[in-house]
């Protein structure tokens, strides 16, 4: 029998190039998508759940956990970290199922030095300079000394496209979606990823030879 290994599939682009919509109408669409869990320094707030939205632990057990090469991809941010179990992933993985991460180049770099043969990258980008800055006016989440600081640390973020497997540019998030999904349906066919398949296809040749 032919059973698939899934696959990591990361999406990353500047804050407001659409990214988190992308990843949200892919995880409602298709069954066969999970979301990444992260481990997380930071306290539980009110109505999260251990295992569902975060894995919490202190800055003594994450660190160990470093040592340890625990995370496939680990960072700080805003004075707390926050990583992803290796563990947790690869049995995700070796169901076959698929796990998506909604993080930045430098976080695509460490998985990529982890476990390239399960990586499929996209970079999401915006179709101009002064469309990204209106949709991050118009989240209406950010002061605008807040999107100025986004819009400054874009152009770097974008600078990274090139290594990454894919790029989209994100005219319109119907679109981008259709896209999305089917970069990763034809990534799910590669012949690396059909375990089994070298068996099935000595069956068939055993057959036709008889």
């Amino acid at each position: 029998m032919i059973r698939r290994r899934g696959l990591m599939l990361v999406l990353s682009s500047p804050s407001g190039a659409g990214k988190t919509s992308i990843a949200r109408a892919l995880l409602k669409q298709d069954s066969q998508l999970t979301m990444s869990v992260s481990a997380t320094t930071r306290r539980r707030r009110p109505g999260e759940v251990e295992g569902k939205d975060y894995f919490f632990m202190d800055e003594a057990a994450f660190k160990t956990k470093i040592n340890q090469r625990y995370f496939l991809e680990y960072a700080e941010v805003f004075d707390h970290h926050y990583g992803t179990p290796a563990e947790v992933v690869g049995k995700t993985l070796e169901g076959g199922h698929d796990v998506l991460f909604d993080i930045d180049w430098q976080g695509t770099q460490q998985i990529k030095a982890r476990a390239r043969q399960d990586l499929v990258s996209i970079f999401v980008l915006p179709p101009s300079t002064a469309e990204l800055e209106r949709r991050l006016l118009t989240r209406a989440q950010d002061t605008a000394e807040v999107v100025a600081r986004r819009m400054a640390k874009a152009a770097d973020e974008m600078s990274h496209y090139p290594e990454y497997d894919y790029v989209i540019i994100n005219h319109d998030l119907a679109q981008s979606v259709a896209a999305v999904q089917t970069i990763l349906d034809a990534e799910r066919l590669r012949i690396e990823r059909q375990q089994g398949l070298s068996d099935f296809v000595k069956q068939l040749r055993d057959a036709s030879s008889n």
